[in-house]
């Protein structure tokens, strides 16, 4: 099944979408991607749902990527003696170290990272941001507060700490086990939560060994601040505009969403923008006009994938909502100022063989206005390089590997196509002109442009680009 737009669709499954005839509808309508999030799922249903997934993969004979999404730490005071209490602004409200339950001057905050780090100044984000409190006063056993704005507190509130970096890693103990039962299931992607610092994801590195791919999720100012660091150790990254929306400034959001975008491009890593996109459609069958042009700019902007949440997970409409996505963003793809926006923003290429040939197979595409860019990749380096280009024309990624498939499902513009490596040069040309015709890309007369690395079979070597006619037969003609 060839998808009619480049953007890829990135959908949650939960309660309103976990049935194996559900998911295939959702990927009918358009889903390339499925996140379990884990935060709602525990390991039994998490096997399941894989399960499911790879049996809707062998029914639509396509390869669909799996991204398993770590709660992360999350941080939230106690309880209160009377569930909840009003406070005033500028009243004084303590956070401390004593269990005892609350009242209207203080609560338990059961994380010493917080006490120990917090320092005078601060600002304390209650309940995403409805109540906000700055820190006067701190001596590692309590955080004496101002409260900034917000008139109460309950219990249980989750706690946001823009202005402080905590000296403990993204993975807490659920995620380890998590992680572990992740990789095991064999999902694609894991999305890490709540990263701060580059050194956030050097733990999940050393378990995963390359089993599955890592995608950072920038959702704090720490991490927009050490951006290029963590973006080096990064797979791939993820704009998450709620928590970023809580601990920033909301008007800065959207400036952010581009750096990030346009980071990750130039960089060659995938790029999703996710939060809130499609709201609306959790209780109703269409989206209001701003969330339409919410999708358009991150369509606009080159994002590798846009991101369903609740609205696919949970919420009435899940078909309608991926089916509504996938044609906002097939009409940006076909307006006449979509290729102008996305050349302004090509970055110039590193000095490197694949960069190089992904660049010129890219020129030579569009200029000769070929079918397709056809690309063999083992470990899916060479299919990054060449979206990174974002080409007029589709790439078509080649792997012997199926997880190689199935990682760049995630990847803008490529369609994904598993198959024996080439035996030889001919091979190479006969099975690319063959599978450009077999996926609807390409009919006898028309020309390709292939890259790999001779000699074949060898990782990291694209050296050669190959100029295709397909012959009435087929195969390669001259």
């Amino acid at each position: 099944m060839r998808r009619s737009r480049k953007v890829k669709i990135l959908a949650t499954i939960g309660p309103a979408s976990s049935d194996e005839a559900m998911l295939k509808k959702l990927f009918e309508a358009g889903a390339d991607v499925f996140r379990i999030n884990m935060s709602h799922a525990d390991h039994d249903l998490m096997r399941t749902l894989v399960g499911r997934i790879r049996k809707v993969e062998k029914a639509v004979g396509r390869p669909i990527g799996i991204l398993a999404d770590l709660q992360g730490p999350k941080l939230r005071v106690g309880k209160f003696a009377n569930g909840r209490e009003a406070l005033k602004v500028g009243q004084t409200f303590t956070l401390d170290d004593n269990p005892e339950p609350g009242d209207s001057t203080r609560v338990f905050l059961p994380h010493p990272e917080i006490l120990a780090s917090v320092e005078p100044g601060h600002r304390l984000l209650i309940d995403d941001g409805k109540l906000a409190l700055k820190a006067v006063e701190t001596d590692g056993k309590r955080i004496v507060c101002t409260v900034v704005a917000g008139t109460a507190i309950s219990d249980k509130k989750g706690v946001s700490l823009p202005d402080t970096v905590l000296p403990v890693g993204a993975l807490t103990e659920k995620d380890r086990k998590d992680l572990d039962a992740v990789l095991a299931a064999g999902v694609d992607w894991v999305a890490l939560s709540f990263i701060q610092r580059p050194e956030d994801l050097a733990e999940a590195r050393k378990i995963a060994r390359g089993r599955a791919l890592l995608l950072s999720k920038i959702e704090k100012p720490q991490a927009v601040a050490r951006l290029d660091e963590i973006m080096e150790l990064s797979d791939a990254l993820m704009v998450a505009r709620g928590d970023l929306g809580v601990e920033m400034p909301l008007e800065a959001v959207p400036g952010i969403q581009k750096q990030i975008t346009r980071a990750a491009r130039k960089a060659g890593k995938p790029v999703v923008v996710a939060t809130q996109m499609l709201e609306s459609m959790i209780s109703a069958p269409v989206p209001t006009r701003a969330e339409v042009s919410d999708v358009a700019t991150a369509v606009f902007e080159g994002a590798d994938a846009v991101m369903l949440s609740a609205e696919s997970a949970a919420g009435a409409y899940p078909v309608e909502a991926v089916a509504t996505m996938s044609r906002i963003a097939e009409q940006v793809e076909r307006d006449p100022t979509y290729a102008a926006v996305i050349n302004g923003q090509r970055s110039v290429p590193e000095a490197t063989g694949a960069d190089a040939i992904s660049l010129a197979a890219r020129e030579i595409a569009e200029t000769l206005k070929l079918a397709a860019i056809v690309t063999y990749t083992a470990s899916g380096t060479t299919g990054l390089r060449a979206a990174r280009e974002r080409p007029q024309v589709p790439i078509i990624a080649l792997s012997p590997i199926l997880d190689t498939a199935r990682r760049l499902s995630l990847l803008w513009g490529t369609h994904c196509v598993v198959t024996e490596d080439a035996r030889d040069l001919d091979d190479m040309v006969n099975r690319a002109c063959r599978i450009a015709i077999e996926q609807d890309f390409g009919e006898p007369g028309d020309r390709i442009i292939i890259t790999a690395g001779v000699p074949l079979r060898t990782p990291g070597s694209t050296n050669m680009l190959r100029i295709a006619y397909i012959g009435t037969d087929g195969k390669g003609g001259r």
